[in-house]
């Protein structure tokens, strides 16, 4: 047998300790070899990024700490979650020929893709599984998100099973080139580089992408995007056929952000509940901000609506059935020119120029050749593709799909005259994980006796239209950042004015950064500056205290955030019988809100956790948890009516909005509520979320 070895490498020793055997894989700018470790006698795959080696030789040593900066975090994922292949090692390195290219060695697997599972499947006959099947399968790679890091080409030929048989037993999963196409992303000289061979970038498959990949208009992609293409593969497996409509990219765009051509179990044929149906819609909205925002949650919501639990399957539901005719008016999906998509599907990667797409014939379900229209571009396998790390079988073996879907590598985000998506001249959609807050008026503070001074009086306030993060900033959000450098590396530490030192000693265990499974808890202990300088860094901003509470309250004027009724533990995190035994244990006074209740944390909770407490227009935790800096510096109101007010210019204190795990007066949670803290102030109940302008 001919062994396959297009860098003429097999035979060669790479890094001391590594001899290549034979390739495996190979893409539009990567080439997958086995090898096998000379000192452990144990197989490896290695991938050469041969399409690098064009880097110039000053920018070399940056783009190889880039690597390893990589290498490092994904070897920290893997360890996190068994659902993550392993890296083993980083380095660079030069082929018998001259060839320069950087490299990064993984672990070898052996087994099946998942595409390859479900092409086993239709050829005995059994092409649809069921929804524990689907849940114990895609699990593990809902599972691998938990750090909110987007994968943004989740699809079967990235998901690799390991074991004999995955219907039955226990079966290990895993996810493949978790951060690679990120990383080359965002890499400049790595960007030139492939600029030089012709070759783009931005890779995702149509056939599992999502609306924000194929037009920028519908705004960043992000961890929310895994979400559309997991509920993709789980519809595909439930209903026995991939889920998206289209054989080409303009029919699979059409598709994707057409809110009728919502691929959902029911509308495929399959027969599922309520429960599972409601949740997999909300995870396939057009609008990202309609989507939940991480695919753990997204999948925490599906196992509970599978299992029949009551409150996961009305967060479902109410999510998608019961969203604020603000917010629907706030969302307005981009609507696509009508184009009747074929029934085929198209499944080979491929590389794209966008200049030279043209619209799909009308009649449906004529037969394509997959060297059609796109034929330029077609490539062996997706550049980051799922083959790169598991022992093919020999080809007259490998069972094979009707049609292979493309991985696209094009830029995408200004649509050319033919394709279906349109984007306006000047988009007012928000990011991913941002909610849409609609310009209007309403009035500011509070004219109730019961209120505080500082609230008084009331007054007419109209805000321009601008974007609120969906969640308080995580403590997994914040560490992305700081990684990179943009943002300080913090440490847990707490302080403020006349703190004493039993108060540090406290509290000083609540601070969330570091803190082992609280990396989705909000990142609090933060200072102002250090709050304000992570959203200039996301090219967001702290919000206004007037965008702050209309984003909260609407216009309105009602009493808390989801209407007039009383608080519960349902709604937000607040001061409970569980902060009472913390309270006791620490020796640190409290006031209770919940006097006999729990909301089951005593102290920060998971973002996201309390959903009958979102506001009218969508943001969630904006009471309770913890409280958020906002822009302003602390100042008196006065009766005039203002338009995008900013606050004073200069002050001692930072206005602080929303209430806290510690929170013990009903009054807190008033939209209306103000109380200041020092900007320097850093303690485990003040927090932070995002704002930007449209």
């Amino acid at each position: 047998m001919t062994v396959r070895d297009p860098l003429g490498i097999a035979g060669e020793i790479v890094a001391d300790k590594y001899k290549i055997e034979r390739a495996v894989g190979e893409g539009g700018f990567a080439v997958v070899y086995r090898a096998e470790h000379t000192i452990w006698k144990k197989p490896v795959a290695i991938k050469f990024f041969s399409e690098l080696s064009s880097v110039a030789v000053d920018q070399r040593e940056a783009m190889q700490q880039d690597f390893i900066n990589e290498g490092a975090l994904l070897t920290e994922l893997s360890s996190q979650t068994a659902a993550i292949v392993q890296a083993r090692d980083v380095g660079t390195y030069t082929t018998p020929e001259g060839r320069w290219m950087p490299f990064m060695v993984l672990e070898w697997l052996e087994g099946r893709s998942l595409e390859d599972v479900i092409v086993s499947e239709v050829k005995a006959g059994h092409p649809r599984f069921s929804l524990q099947e689907v849940l114990r399968l895609l699990g593990p790679v809902a599972a691998a998100h938990g750090r909110g890091i987007a994968h943004r080409d989740v699809k079967p030929p990235n998901i690799f099973v390991l074991g004999d048989d995955p219907r039955q037993g226990s079966v290990t999963v895993k996810i493949l080139d978790f951060g690679v196409a990120k990383m080359i992303t965002d890499n400049t000289q790595m960007k030139a580089a492939l600029a030089k061979t012709g070759t783009n970038i931005t890779s995702f498959t149509p056939q599992y992408g999502a609306p924000e990949q194929f037009s920028r208009s519908y705004g960043a992609t992000g961890p929310w995007t895994d979400v559309f293409a997991l509920a993709l593969v789980a519809v595909e497996m439930l209903v026995g056929k991939p889920a998206l409509d289209g054989e080409d990219l303009v029919q699979l765009a059409f598709s994707a952000g057409h809110p009728e051509k919502r691929p959902t179990p029911r509308t495929l044929g399959a027969v599922v509940s309520d429960e599972v149906e409601a949740v997999l819609a909300k995870a396939l909205s057009v609008q990202p901000t309609a989507r939940y925002s991480r695919a753990s949650e997204f999948w925490a919501a599906l196992e509970a609506a599978a299992s029949g639990s009551r409150a996961a399957s009305a967060e479902a539901l109410g999510a998608t059935m019961a969203m604020p005719d603000s917010l629907r008016s706030a969302i307005t999906p981009i609507q696509p020119a009508k184009t009747e998509p074929a029934l085929n599907r198209a499944h080979s990667a491929v590389t794209v120029d966008p200049s030279t797409l043209t619209p799909a014939p009308s009649a449906p379900g004529a037969a394509k050749s997959k060297t059609g229209m796109i034929a330029a571009g077609v490539v062996a396998l997706a550049a980051l593709g799922g083959v790169a790390f598991f022992a093919l079988r020999p080809d007259s073996d490998k069972p094979t799909r009707p049609a292979a879907t493309p991985t696209v590598s094009a830029e995408l985000g200004a649509p050319v005259a033919s394709a279906p998506v349109t984007a306006p001249a000047k988009s007012d959609s928000c990011p991913g994980a941002m909610f849409k807050i609609p310009a209007g008026q309403f009035y500011m503070g509070s004219d109730d006796k019961a209120a505080e001074d500082n609230q008084k009086p009331a007054h007419n306030v109209s805000l321009d239209g601008f974007c609120m993060d969906s969640t308080e900033v995580t403590v997994a959000d914040y560490q992305k950042c700081s990684q990179t450098g943009a943002c300080r590396r913090l440490k847990p530490e707490v302080g403020y004015v006349k703190m004493k030192p039993h108060e540090e000693k406290a509290f000083l265990p609540l601070c969330n950064i570091d803190a082992s499974g609280r990396e989705q808890h909000p990142m609090n202990c933060i200072s102002w500056r250090d709050a304000d300088t992570f959203c200039r860094k996301n090219d967001k901003r702290l919000p206004t205290e007037a965008e702050w509470e209309y984003a909260t309250r609407g216009p309105d004027g009602r009493v808390f955030p989801w209407g007039d009724d009383k608080p519960t533990v349902a709604h937000l995190n607040a001061c409970d019988l569980d902060c009472v035994t913390w309270s006791k244990k620490a020796g640190v006074g409290v006031l209770v809100l919940f006097e006999s209740e729990s909301d089951g944390f005593s102290a920060t909770s998971p973002v996201g956790k309390f959903p009958k407490g979102d506001s009218r227009f969508g943001p969630k935790d904006v009471v309770g948890n913890v409280w958020e800096w906002v822009a302003d510096f602390e100042g008196s109101y006065t009766a005039a009516e203002q338009k995008n007010p900013t606050g004073p210019s200069s002050g001692e204190k930072k206005v602080i909005r929303g209430g806290s795990w510690n929170g013990a007066r009903e009054e807190w949670l008033h939209p209306s509520f103000r109380f200041a803290a020092e900007p320097e102030r850093r303690h485990p109940a003040i927090g932070f979320r995002c704002a930007k302008s449209l």
